[in-house]
Formats: structure tokens, C-alpha cells, sequence
């Protein structure tokens, strides 16, 4: 089994700034890719930003040059930085990895963490 922790979120006004981490915890894994999620109100849950294990990453198109991805491979650990944020970003936050344990694919998300962009 591989657990995902999420941490950050919270309140920000438009403008300012959030940062998203999420560990994955457990043994006998490898992780592939990491990436963010995100599912507004009312809305389906879409990409935001995926990093492989090599550090190629992919953003969504309205978060670009807004919001950067890293991981820390050794940590299994996965990072978003949120700039200049806005009050569509409002959203919660999925942290999401695939990879495999032991012989077996996995496809595992972390419990969300709640971003809310307001005045």
C-alpha cells in the first residue's frame, strides 16, 4: 500500500502565493509520475501539473508560468508552487502518483487539501 499526504492550502487574496507538498509513504515502490489535480464546485477534476520521475513536467494551460512543479525522488515527495494566484483557482487540490508496487501498476490520490482564493 502507498499513502499520500498532502499539506499546504488555505487562503490566499488574488495575487498571492500557496504551496501544495505531498509525501508518499510505504515500501517496495517505485513512482513513476506525481502530479496535482484540482475539482472546482460543480465541476470535473482536471490536470494541473505532472512531473515524471526524470523531471519532464506538463502544465495545464491557465497555470502556466503561474504555478511550478518540482519532486524531491529520494523524498517521494512532490511539490506545487502557486503564483499570482486568482479566484478561479479555487479548488480543491489532489495530489496524484502512479507507479508500481512491487510487479503490480498503481494509481493512488491523496485525501485533497482546499484552496480558496478570495478578497
Amino acid at each position: 500500500q502507498v499513502q499520500l499526504v498532502e499539506s499546504g492550502g488555505g487562503l490566499v487574496q488574488p495575487g498571492g502565493s500557496l504551496s501544495l507538498s505531498c509525501a508518499a509513504s510505504g515500501s517496495g515502490f517505485s513512482i513513476d509520475a506525481m502530479g496535482w489535480y484540482r475539482q472546482a464546485p460543480g465541476k470535473q477534476r482536471e490536470l494541473v501539473a505532472i512531473i515524471t520521475r526524470g523531471g519532464s513536467t506538463n502544465y495545464e494551460d491557465s497555470v502556466k508560468g503561474r504555478f511550478t512543479i518540482s519532486r524531491d525522488n529520494a523524498k517521494n515527495t512532490v511539490y506545487l508552487q502557486m503564483n499570482s494566484l486568482k479566484p478561479e483557482d479555487t479548488a480543491v487540490y489532489y495530489c496524484n502518483a502512479v507507479g508500481f508496487l512491487g510487479v503490480s501498476h498503481f494509481n493512488y490520490w491523496g485525501q485533497g487539501t482546499q484552496v480558496t482564493v478570495s478578497s
